[in-house]
């Protein structure tokens, strides 16, 4: 399942940077600089690419604040509560194992 989502993930960036690359290439390219709706059209695509770049950055740093939260969390239990981490570890490696050999 985890794989899943990183392959989501990964082709969503890769989506976003192609998309965010072909709109840049346009925005240089295309349209007669002397047209007033032109210039407005490029300016709302230049504002509205700049916008999607923020809020992905930002997306992604609350990701990978939240990703290092949970391990920092996982790692104090497994300090505190040795045994129990190993008898998670070994459950889960187990349960995966079964999952896999059903296949």
């Amino acid at each position: 399942m985890v794989n899943q989502t990183e392959q989501f993930e990964t082709g969503l960036d890769d989506d976003i940077a192609l998309l965010t690359e072909t709109l840049e290439e346009v925005l240089k390219s295309s349209g007669d600089p002397a047209d007033q709706k032109y210039i407005e059209l490029k300016s709302k695509a230049e504002q509205a690419l700049n916008d999607v770049k923020s809020r992905v950055s930002h997306a992604s740093d609350s990701y990978y604040y939240r990703a290092k939260k949970a391990a920092y969390r996982a790692d104090d239990y497994v300090h505190e509560k040795p045994w129990q981490g190993v008898g998670i570890g070994a459950t889960a490696g187990l349960v995966l194992g079964l999952l896999l050999a059903r296949r």
